[in-house]
């Protein structure tokens, strides 16, 4: 599709003493792939709300649809009018792999438009994500590096090499992040090692190193998350804080714009810096993010085109601005590890670290290194060992397959028995086999591990 060029001079850089506060948004999209398609073959959910119109709220199809690429429409609009948008889009890869399966080409153009156009560069900011949308707690360590990779991958394949080298943020899935401390070790560890700068995450999945919440100003400022495993290894990421709240209504109603209007510069080391209000939603999914979020978008910019004091800024951008000072930045690690740490008493290796959690959840009912997600009142583990038993005993044998294979030949991960063994383990540890409860979605998973297994066999 032609787009007509959009004309928009060069932006003057930001001063730190010339601004009072930033906000940012994310916009969270996706869809699972599961084998519902005519002959029992992997579809796009999105696709089988299209196929399925009568069930459920499968109605909305479209206005999804059409919420996957209407940035391309708002953000030059609103450069037109003189305004400064930003926007992060967060999409799984999933859901990047429907549209292809799809052939939804309006959708792919839209995207690519924002994200090769020189000009929408300045204003549109992707993160990172696993390609599966698995939640990183409870996946099995050995594939938290593979689905980073495999989403960097697609990413890649559809919009070039260079638009990933843009790609510096990463948004967990549910905003899951691990507190078991060999998991967080290894996540972020992979994170680093995949090129990623930094970490959105949670309020209340963190907490200072003697245990205490977060501070009212730390919620506006950039963290260094610390990760230590259970043999003492440490590695960090510096983390921005989506503080809490109800996430679609927060962004869809354009609240961190309004919150970030009131707000005065904080002291940050040996300086004063504006702090960043950062909020993250669904883009699809419900009434506000559907119907409202459009002509919200459009006001909260209008609203900043007349005062230069608060300005919408992308999380990169922000750390651009404060030159990435990170040895300021105030050291956090994942919520329950000082609990954990205390218990330990400086205890090292991996059964001192599960007798020590063993401890800590019977004297604690509230303890658990389950992680911390969106939400405080689910659990991505309760009640599933019908999904994540499978899961891990497909992984298993995954990595007892291929590991030594590929460590002596890498080409092995470009066979077809390699990847479409992959393909399916990704896929059974998507989110969604459990956020939706027992029933129908617990048979997709039980029906991907079956043809995981078959692929292994093969």
């Amino acid at each position: 599709m032609q787009r007509p060029p959009v004309t928009a001079g060069p932006e003057p850089g930001w001063r730190l003493e010339e601004i009072n506060s930033c906000f940012c948004c994310a916009l969270h999209m996706h869809q699972p792939t599961i084998p519902a398609g005519g002959d029992g073959g992997l579809i796009s959910h999105l696709q089988y709300m299209v196929e399925h119109p009568g069930e459920g709220d499968n109605h909305n199809a479209e206005p999804f649809a059409h919420c996957y690429k209407r940035m391309a429409a708002l953000i030059p609009q609103l450069i037109q009018d003189g305004c400064r948008p930003r926007i992060m889009l967060d999409y799984s890869g999933t859901l990047l792999w429907g549209f292809e399966q799809m052939g939804r080409r309006d959708i792919l153009d839209a995207l690519r438009y924002l994200t090769c156009d020189a000009v929408m560069q300045r204003h549109v900011e992707w993160l990172g994500s696993f390609w599966g949308h698995a939640v990183a707690p409870s996946t099995p360590i050995p594939d938290l590096k593979l689905q980073i990779q495999a989403w960097q991958h697609q990413f890649s394949a559809l919009f070039g090499s260079e638009a990933l080298s843009r790609v510096r943020g990463f948004s967990p899935p549910e905003m899951h992040l691990p507190n078991h401390p060999d998991t967080l070790y290894a996540f972020v560890k992979a994170l680093k090692e995949c090129g990623y700068q930094w970490l959105l995450v949670q309020e209340h999945s963190v907490e200072n190193l003697d245990g205490s919440a977060l501070s009212h100003q730390q919620r506006y400022l950039p963290n260094q998350l610390v990760a230590r495993n259970s043999d003492g290894e440490q590695v960090s990421i510096t983390a921005l804080i989506k503080t809490q709240g109800s996430d679609t209504k927060l962004v869809g109603q354009m609240q961190p714009c309004y919150e970030a209007l009131g707000m005065a510069p904080l002291p940050l080391a040996d300086q004063m810096v504006p702090p960043l209000v950062a909020q993250i939603a669904d883009g699809e999914n419900g009434g506000v993010m559907m119907n409202e979020f459009p002509s919200a978008f459009i006001q909260a910019h209008h609203t900043l085109r007349d005062q230069p004091l608060t300005v919408a800024m992308n999380g990169s951008e922000y750390l651009e601005l404060l030159n990435n000072s990170e040895r300021h930045w105030p050291s956090i690690q994942a919520v329950r590890q000082h609990q954990l740490w205390q218990q330990l008493e400086g205890r090292q290796g991996a059964a001192a670290v599960e007798a020590a959690i063993k401890t800590c959840t019977a004297a604690d009912a509230g303890f658990s290194m389950e992680g911390a997600s969106w939400t405080n009142n689910l659990s991505w583990v309760e009640g599933y060992d019908n999904v994540l038993g499978p899961m891990q005993q497909l992984s298993a044998a995954f990595h007892q397959k291929f590991d030594s294979l590929v460590a002596e030949d890498a080409s092995i991960t470009q066979t077809p028995a390699y990847q479409e063994a992959l393909l399916h383990l990704m896929l059974l540890e998507t989110s969604c086999f459990r956020y939706w409860g027992q029933g129908v979605w617990t048979e997709y998973a039980h029906e991907l591990d079956q043809r995981g297994r078959l692929a292994l066999r093969q």
